[in-house]
């Protein structure tokens, strides 16, 4: 989408969500785009690849430039640049992988700017000069982990950096960003190369997010096997990428203001990664109560439904929650399982799934249904389970209990906060509780709650209450625009002076 030439009001930075990704974060960013049709949004898009990606929302009209931003750094025979200024850059580099900092990231812009013809990343990352310094690097710190892999971790940290130096920066009066990383690095940028405020929401933190995949995954090389422990001897490409993302992290927590998580527990993390206690907020997601509160319930009383709603991803745990459906069904053999969410995002591990539900014998009680509309769902559901490893403020939390859905939780996010309340022993629950990763716990939830149709119903009531209260939808989104508002005047009375 090509831009009419002015400034837009705001400029949206988002990594590998919106408009690429339905549900979650990007459902949020377009109810927020579309309650404020006054205002001209542009869209930075930071993709993986860089061919062509489907978006699977339509920005609004009001979105008057979109930027996609590919992270995948493409092969190329790299031009030639003086050597002094390739060793330069080399060394900012590393500098702001060390430290984070404001000024090694304004040098490192200003390095970058100077030269002619304008480089690609790759351009850089296969340059001579900046290579030896990463080889000395590799000598100095990583010597016992694999060079290729070294090299390959290098190329995509530090790729993705220089992506955000080098791409076109749309121009805005504020920039805000909904996650640190990669999008929170742009804007970093931003606020330092225009003058103009940053920003971030944080749906969930997105350094924990990060740390629980690379402590699990097995394509990052020469590994110290000990599982999701931080607590290690010795050194290997993890700490690489963790302190990365750690660094990357504190850059986007230092341009920002406010810091905005949607739940206090959430907010103390951030001051722990660096942010400053001065500049924390919380605003909470929230929903049309009343939308969901017409809807007339439909359950079974005979075959209740009990479902999982959520992408089928390995941050989703969803074999926990079909570990505890084989378990709740030796007991209540009607109950009747559903997966609510999208397969194709990782098309192994929702594979894995299927398989582990024909393993378990239970394929006749438990439906993949895919991406639906949750909507004409809600009426006919008993109870929603979560068991998330990770999580910010779930939506379905709040539009199950908008129903009077109770729910069964992990300890993640705010989930325990929307269930028990702000005030746990005065609040009522709005359903369970349980341990990560536990599908026994898990299952004695869900039977405890599927035995007792005058708990449930209360749980439910309890939870419909607090969500009409504490999570109105207009009362948030006049939170926001008052953050623009304020951020876009501080701008105007500059430009005045």
């Amino acid at each position: 989408m090509m831009s009419d030439g002015q400034d837009s009001d705001i400029c949206l930075i988002v990594e590998g969500a919106y408009p690429f990704v339905v549900g979650g974060v990007s459902s949020w960013l377009q109810d927020l785009i579309l309650s404020m049709p006054d205002l001209r949004f542009s869209l930075v898009a930071i993709k993986a690849g860089n061919g062509a990606q489907p978006w699977r929302m339509a920005p609004p009209p009001n979105v008057v430039e979109v930027v996609e931003i590919p992270l995948l750094i493409e092969p190329c025979l790299p031009r030639r640049y003086p050597a002094s200024q390739m060793k330069r850059i080399g060394r900012l580099l590393l500098a702001f992988l060390s430290t984070g900092g404001r000024d090694e990231l304004i040098r490192l812009r200003q390095a970058l700017e100077g030269l002619k013809p304008c480089p690609g990343a790759g351009d850089l990352l296969s340059n001579p000069e900046i290579f030896d310094l990463f080889t000395h690097y590799y000598d100095t710190a990583f010597r016992s982990a694999s060079f290729h892999h070294f090299f390959w971790a290098m190329r995509v940290l530090l790729g993705g950096l220089l992506k955000m130096l080098l791409a076109p920066l749309p121009k805005a009066r504020v920039y805000h960003t909904i996650s640190t990383g990669f999008a929170g690095l742009l804007a970093a940028r931003a606020a330092y190369e225009t003058g103009h405020p940053a920003f971030i929401t944080e749906h969930g933190i997105y350094m924990l997010e990060r740390q629980i995949e690379i402590m699990m995954a097995d394509w990052i090389g020469d590994q110290i096997e000990t599982g999701l422990t931080l607590d290690r001897e010795g050194h290997d490409l993890r700490d690489l990428w963790l302190a990365v993302f750690q660094t990357y992290t504190r850059a986007c927590y230092d341009a920002c203001d406010p810091i905005i998580a949607l739940y206090g527990a959430n907010n103390q993390t951030q001051r722990r990664l660096g942010a400053r206690q001065e500049r924390l907020r919380v605003i909470p997601n929230g929903i049309d109560a009343e939308r969901f509160a017409s809807m007339e319930r439909a359950c079974d009383p005979a075959r209740p439904l009990v479902t999982l709603i959520g992408r089928v991803v390995p941050i989703k745990d969803v074999k926990t929650f079909i570990r505890a459906a084989a378990l709740v069904l030796t007991d209540m053999p009607e109950v009747r399982f559903a997966i609510l969410g999208p397969l194709d995002e990782d098309a192994d591990y929702a594979a894995d799934c299927e398989a582990l539900v024909a393993e378990l014998g239970i394929g006749n009680a438990v439906q993949f249904a895919g991406r639906v509309n949750v909507a004409e769902w809600l009426p006919r559901i008993d109870l929603i389970v979560l068991t998330s490893l990770s999580e910010a403020q779930p939506l379905v939390i709040l539009e199950g209990g908008a129903c009077g859905v109770p729910v069964v939780a992990p300890d993640v996010g705010s989930c325990r906060e929307m269930i028990e309340g702000r005030a746990p022993g005065i609040d009522r629950p709005g359903g369970i509780v349980t341990e990560l990763v536990n599908p026994e716990g898990t299952a004695a939830a869900i039977l405890h709650l599927l035995r007792s149709p005058s708990l449930r119903r209360a749980m439910g009531e309890a939870l419909c209450e607090r969500v009409v209260r504490d999570y109105d939808r207009s009362a948030i989104i006049a939170e926001y625009r008052h953050i623009y508002e304020a951020l876009g005047a501080r701008v105007r009375f500059s430009e005045l002076q």
